[in-house]
């Protein structure tokens, strides 16, 4: 989308606009295959990520109603991700490959090239591949009315977001009392079994294994207080005090918690005996992000490559990039290095 607007010369509420659809396609798809899809091993941010992409594309290419359906059934052609690659490189691979997949049946279709025309829904066609669960109510109902991208919500820790909410309780004990990595004693956790199904990896080797890891997340929560870029590098993972307390770190499964909570308990070496129940982690829809916390998130991100001022030019464009009339402002403030 980023790319169209910029070669188009197209503005930002064409960009805001083109965004919304594409998570709409992205998500109702998803939510008519899942989890039986994820399940099997399909990484779903990339199997559907396609037709999110495409359909935003097309959009921004002004196809009609015949062209987008050719592009949907393009992309259908070409999932991207398997669950297998968690915890390498190739993982965050699959949200650049469906991108990319998007934007070229886009374009193919604008030119001519075909697809079935029932890609999608046909007996042999991508949902019905992929899943034995096909909800075409969860694709259909409520158009125009129930917005997906309204449920969505950005995450505050850059790790899976099942280990969300043991972080945050994480962070919320050792800031409310005042804890060190030297006063712990124990950190039992209970969780849903999809947490440890998809972090359950007890000595993460390197930053990229650590993300699938709800114990070295929880030990940098505990230390650092936060669980950003930072704290999954290959050198944290690696630090004596990091290695130290996420071998006190025990989690277990206990279904009667829902995937997105957790029960912590940590006991202290004085005795103390720490509970939290997190029902709803911090970035989730009952528990939004601020705009201070975005901001935040947005210049760890971004300092590093673009410095204070361009980092602080390039939040300013985008909180009022709705009425942008184009975007070659912005993407000279977000472009190249310091």
């Amino acid at each position: 989308m980023l790319a169209l607007c910029e070669h188009l010369n197209l503005s930002g509420r064409q960009l805001i606009d083109a965004l919304v659809l594409g998570i709409e396609v992205s998500c109702r798809v998803g939510n008519a295959i899942y989890p039986d899809h994820y399940d099997r091993g399909w990484h779903i941010t990339g199997t559907t990520g396609m037709l999110g992409s495409a359909a935003a594309c097309s959009r921004l290419l002004g196809l009609d109603a015949a062209r987008t359906r050719m592009a949907l059934g393009i992309a259908a052609s070409q999932p991207t991700g398997l669950r297998e690659q968690f915890g390498t490189m190739t993982k965050p691979f699959h949200p650049v490959g469906a991108a990319r997949v998007g934007l070229m049946s886009a374009l193919m279709a604008k030119h001519g090239y075909t697809a079935s025309k029932r890609a999608l829904e046909a007996p042999r066609g991508l949902l019905q591949v992929f899943s034995d669960k096909t909800d075409w109510s969860e694709i259909s109902d409520g158009l125009g009315q129930r917005w997906e991208s309204a449920l969505n919500t950005y995450k505050p820790f850059a790790c899976g977001i099942v280990i969300h909410p043991a972080i945050d309780g994480c962070v919320q004990l050792r800031n409310g009392h005042g804890l060190t990595a030297d006063n712990i004693q124990k950190v039992t956790l209970k969780v849903d079994s999809l947490v440890l199904e998809l972090t359950g990896k007890t000595s993460p080797r390197d930053g990229l294994e650590s993300k699938f890891s709800v114990y070295h997340s929880c030990a940098v929560g505990l230390i650092h207080g936060q669980a950003g870029e930072h704290e999954y590098t290959d050198e944290v993972v690696n630090r004596a005090d990091v290695l130290a307390l996420r071998a006190k770190v025990e989690a277990v499964v206990d279904n009667s918690i829902h995937e997105a909570s957790a029960d912590l308990t940590i006991n202290t070496t004085d005795g103390r005996v720490l509970h939290l129940l997190v029902e709803h982690a911090i970035g989730s829809v009952e528990r939004p992000m601020s705009n201070d916390q975005l901001r935040a998130k947005f210049a760890g991100q971004s300092e590093p490559v673009l410095g204070a001022e361009r980092t602080a030019q390039a939040w300013a464009l985008a909180m009022d990039m709705a009425q942008c009339p184009d975007l070659r402002e912005f993407f000279a403030a977000t472009s190249g290095g310091r």
